[in-house]
């Protein structure tokens, strides 16, 4: 395992805004081809055919961004409640994750703004912002966002979690939201990621619901995180916070399991004097 090198945690956070611009500049591309009434795709699939390539297309950006360079360096998380996820498993200390989504929601809307260059096509569908079902309501679409990511937390951990599985998480995200979406995108939009709802919330003034963005998404990552902790699942074990590349940890700052007495987590220094409690206990508390 490397060393933890704190001071080098800006090239975790510059891939992760790099990685969350791709997820909402590509991703949300593909929402307005799909969707944009005056779109290719409208005129020839279904309302239904349309939500489950939108969900197939918006999942594959984000398993490519999991297997790209950039993906290797910050692990991909690319959305609040999966690092929120890997914080309550102890995988990542809280200052890490604090910067981690800075650099997602300043990526979301740097993302978010060259969905402009779609003109027409991205103005009818508010450049791909997620807006609560007219057919639904708020409490409807508030619910539908905490069941949509309570499953993405929970099968993402599961597959991260299992010897077998983990090789192939990047591939689970194209029909997982293939699925979500074609169920549940008339609700609510399906967003499960406060960013990528942001992105385009800012650049297109489309901020109807906006709490339900994030109420809903973390909401559904505490249900999921407590839904890991039943057995079976309660068995499996995730060792580091990333979606793939998992052995790759070159600033050591990925595989955290709650060491260091610093605030919030931060490594101690090697200097440190050790407490008096420590003293007593012969120094147990306190990892080599």
């Amino acid at each position: 395992m490397s060393t933890p090198q704190p001071a080098h945690a800006w090239r975790l956070w510059l891939a992760e805004f790099i990685g969350t611009a791709l997820l909402v500049g590509v991703g949300l591309s593909a929402v307005i081809i799909d969707n944009s009434p005056s779109g290719p795709v409208a005129p020839a699939l279904s309302p239904g055919q349309r939500l489950a390539l939108t969900g197939f297309l918006f999942g594959a950006t984000g398993g490519l961004i999991a297997i790209s360079p950039v993906g290797k360096v910050s692990g991909a998380h690319i959305n609040p409640i999966v690092t929120l996820a890997f914080v309550l498993r102890r995988r990542m200390p809280a200052w890490l994750a604090a910067g981690y989504l800075v650099a997602q929601l300043a990526g979301a809307i740097a993302g978010a703004a060259p969905l402009l260059a779609w003109g027409r096509m991205g103005a009818q569908v508010h450049l791909g912002a997620t807006i609560p079902g007219p057919s639904y309501g708020t409490v409807a679409a508030f619910f539908g966002e905490a069941a949509t990511s309570a499953t993405l937390i929970v099968v993402l951990f599961t597959f991260l979690g299992s010897r077998r599985l983990r090789a192939w998480t990047p591939l689970v995200f194209a029909p997982l939201y293939a699925l979500m979406v074609y169920l549940e995108a008339p609700v609510s939009g399906t967003s499960t990621n406060p960013a990528r709802s942001l992105g385009p919330a800012v650049i297109a003034d489309a901020w109807q619901g906006w709490w339900i963005y994030w109420a809903g998404p973390v909401a559904g990552a505490l249900i999921g995180i407590a839904l890991t902790r039943l057995h079976p699942l309660r068995q499996l074990e995730v060792d580091v916070a990333k979606v793939y590349h998992f052995e790759h940890d070159e600033q050591g700052l990925l595989r955290w399991r709650g060491e260091g007495k610093g605030l919030l987590g931060w490594p101690d220094s090697p200097d440190r004097p050790t407490p008096l409690s420590e003293q007593a206990s012969g120094g147990r508390s306190r990892p080599p």
